[in-house]
């Protein structure tokens, strides 16, 4: 019965650390930067689903396993953008789990993702992915009111 509940806090775990962030090993922030904890954040909760290299996040890359978020080396994020998507559980609500990190942590998180997403979208990225409209609030065709 020991041995029972011994393998099944092992795979629990185990299922623990392949749905979340895997450590501190791949970070590239300094450990001095006002944006490490946050980095730190991200790689415990965010890198399972999300590749942002300066957190040694790879999640994106995982696809054939299981449903992936944006890799944030490609778009460029906005603070406010960041905050909305760990508040809301991302733009469309279907994946992303709402508050993996709440309070003063969202905000580091936040802006960690602000400052170093979009490494590989340049100033364009930024500019585009501010004007898509929110997947969680589609917008209707107008109807036509006099037959056309």
């Amino acid at each position: 019965m020991r041995a029972v509940a011994i393998t099944t806090l092992a795979v629990a775990a185990a299922l623990g650390l392949s749905a979340c962030g895997f450590g501190e090993e791949g970070i590239t922030v300094s450990k001095d930067s006002p944006d490490y904890e946050g980095a730190q954040l991200f790689a415990a909760n965010c890198a399972g689903c999300h590749t942002l290299t300066p957190a040694g996040a790879l999640g994106t890359g995982n696809r054939g396993t299981r449903n992936q978020g944006p890799n944030l080396d490609q778009r460029a994020v906005t603070y406010e953008d960041a905050l909305h998507a760990i508040q809301n559980g991302g733009f469309s609500g279907a994946i992303m789990p709402q508050n993996i990190v709440v309070g003063e942590e969202a905000e580091q998180v936040a802006r960690f993702v602000a400052e170093y997403a979009g490494s590989d979208a340049g100033e364009a990225g930024a500019e585009a992915y501010s004007a898509e409209e929110d997947a969680s609030s589609p917008q209707d065709e107008p109807i036509p009111t006099d037959g056309q």
